[in-house]
């Protein structure tokens, strides 16, 4: 007698959120948070199952992180959308409590932004200028052509071209394409860098190392593109390292299952978080800044040098130009656009500089001006403005005072409004 088949084990619910994760190509930090927020209801709920669970279970877990944990409303909004993709992708429910559910609004912030002075004493920071590790050049390449964090680790040799002077990054936010420039400066680092990096990738074809990760299925497509020098990191990570995606789900993981291949992986995010906020401290720069915030100075400091928005948006990969409109709200930030009328008080404001072609009687001096007859508004008896066809300087214009401020017509209209 035949003894009855072995029926495999179901895979385990978040086995089933991975799969669907990856059926829908969400990237690896998605698959990551919303592996972390299901967990985390469960555990609210006494390890219950969601399919056990409602509305009513969702909006108190909800509740919870908002009133207890007082999350931000983006995490607040990242734990939604983590449930409603359990619900409606994993367990196949309708769900139409979720209407009911209030959605926060995310209110729009100003981005931290690097003055010129902060970002050379950041760059200069002994905390990114260890030998071991090409930090300094890659905060460098970040601000340079103000790319993403994880855009600039994923840079392959094939996406550096010196020749048009171009650096190509390869599915983006979005998994858009985009050019930016190579900045002159950073020509000379990057080739001793990919120098560098070229030396660990004969190391690893020596010494038999599986080749780097492929996206997609182009590994089985080009079986030797993974052991390529052009697919090769720019920043590779000096220790061999296992992809999390090729572990085996479920059931799969079980005993016998061949181990998932150790390869050269690129810089770790949090080594380079870590010295970044080092270097914060070495610089004595008080902001709450973040890698990211190179791109937001890349961005800003382009506006304040005169370059259209549209050709900054390119550069950034913004898909809507109103995105890129917040760094016009910097600019206006401090003296950017606006002065104070507190700096134009000379006896409050004693560092305030007097012009050098001030007249004697002192109309920056405070000193009262003569008022015209039936006049309420404090204007000069001398008028400022003079013909344009007038000829050489008479001896009744060389008189008159010099008018320090000549408004045209649409500052006088919005000075009167």
């Amino acid at each position: 007698m035949k003894p009855p088949p072995v029926t495999p084990n179901p895979p385990r619910l978040l086995d089933l959120l991975r799969m669907q994760v990856r059926y829908m190509h969400y990237s690896l930090r998605t698959e990551q948070a919303y592996v972390h927020w299901v967990r985390a209801f469960i555990r609210f709920n006494g390890l219950r199952h969601p399919a056990e669970l409602s509305g009513a279970e969702v909006e108190a877990f909800l509740t919870w992180l908002a009133a207890e944990r007082q999350v931000a409303p983006a995490t607040h909004k990242q734990a939604l959308s983590a449930l409603l993709f359990l619900y409606q992708k994993v367990l196949n429910q309708r769900v139409p409590w979720m209407d009911d559910i209030g959605r926060p609004q995310r209110q729009a912030r100003l981005p931290v932004v690097l003055s010129h002075d902060e970002v050379a004493r950041l760059l200069a920071a002994p905390a990114l200028g260890e030998v071991a590790q090409p930090f300094q050049l890659f905060a460098q390449l970040l601000y340079g052509t103000g790319l993403r964090l994880m855009e600039g680790l994923r840079l392959r040799v094939k996406d550096i071209d010196f020749e048009r002077r171009a650096i190509v990054v390869r599915e983006g936010k979005g998994g858009k394409d985009r050019i930016v420039m190579l900045p002159a400066a950073l020509e000379a680092p990057l080739r001793a860098q990919l120098a560098q990096a070229h030396r660990l990738w004969a190391a690893d074809r020596a010494a038999g190392v599986a080749g780097v990760q492929l996206p997609h299925a182009l590994a089985r497509k080009y079986p030797r593109a993974a052991e390529s020098w052009a697919w090769f990191w720019v920043f590779p990570q000096a220790t061999l390292s296992t992809d999390p995606r090729e572990r085996p789900l479920g059931a799969q993981g079980a005993e016998g299952a061949p181990a998932p291949p150790r390869r050269r992986h690129h810089l770790y995010d949090q080594g380079f978080q870590r010295a970044f906020k080092r270097a914060l401290q070495e610089a004595g720069i008080d902001k709450p800044a973040s890698p990211h915030t190179l791109r937001h100075s890349f961005a800003t400091h382009l506006l304040q040098s005169g370059y259209d928005i549209r050709t900054v948006q390119e550069l950034l990969g913004h898909a809507d130009v109103s995105t890129t409109m917040i760094y016009t709200h910097v600019l206006k930030l401090g003296g950017g656009a606006v002065r104070s009328p507190l700096d134009q008080l000379s006896p409050l404001n004693p560092f305030a500089p007097t012009p050098a072609h001030a007249p004697a009687q002192g109309l920056h001096t405070g000193a009262a001006l003569p008022l015209r007859a039936g006049r309420h508004a404090r204007e000069s008896e001398l008028p400022c403005y003079l013909p344009s066809s007038a000829g050489p300087a008479s001896p009744e214009r060389a008189a008159r005072p010099a008018c320090l401020v000549t408004p045209s017509c649409t500052a006088a209209a919005a000075s009167a409004s």
